[in-house]
């Protein structure tokens, strides 16, 4: 079966160019959706990739309607070739895994990308390296101790954790993190009493 996928990121743009062009390629059955390619969950791409049977295709407009990244769309592909699916881009020629050359094209990119993230990877960590010879933190600072008891007084009488975390100068998720702690070492101290 030729599955197709499609998307626009706001509820005001319209799908009609993308519709026309998938079905002018043969395409059975279209999935759609009005969401931004920056999130993770696509309920109609997941609800199509549950269908998905081997020797199925999907064809997109172009690669901006399925992934969101690079990483996004090698991870999808791998699932394709994992169901035996094939993927076919009408506006990247060369993303068609129907055929020899387009497999080779996309093994390609799929390389150069890995490629990419190995060497960022490689340089986070000689960044690190050096940083830490140079005697400078690395990480989050940790929160000074009075203003964390102070932190904790406040919630503990009430206060929310917004207006606390302003006062106290840090963001709400370390706020939350340093909640967490407590309260987990507090349920350490039980066990062991």
């Amino acid at each position: 079966m030729i599955f197709a996928y499609m998307r626009v990121s706001t509820e005001e743009q319209r799908l009609d160019r993308q519709e026309q062009a998938l079905k002018e390629a043969g395409a059975e059955k279209v999935f759609f959706e009005k969401i931004t390619g920056t999130k993770k969950n696509r309920p109609q791409l997941n609800k199509m990739l549950e269908q998905l049977r081997k020797g199925d295709t999907v064809i997109i407009t172009d690669l901006t309607r399925l992934s969101r990244s690079t990483k996004d769309l090698i991870e999808l592909v791998e699932l394709f070739e994992e169901k035996g699916v094939n993927l076919k881009s009408l506006k990247e020629s060369w993303l068609d895994t129907t055929t020899p050359e387009g497999k080779l094209m996309f093994t390609m990119f799929s390389g150069l990308a890995q490629f990419e993230r190995d060497l960022i990877s490689q340089r986070t960590k000689e960044g690190l390296e050096v940083a830490r010879k140079k005697g400078k933190q690395i990480g989050r600072k940790a929160v000074d101790a009075e203003a964390l008891e102070y932190a904790f007084h406040l919630i503990d009488k009430g206060n929310s954790i917004k207006d606390t975390a302003e006062k106290i100068g840090v963001s709400r998720m370390t706020l939350h993190r340093y909640l967490k702690k407590r309260e987990e070492e507090a349920e350490q101290k039980e066990l062991v009493q």
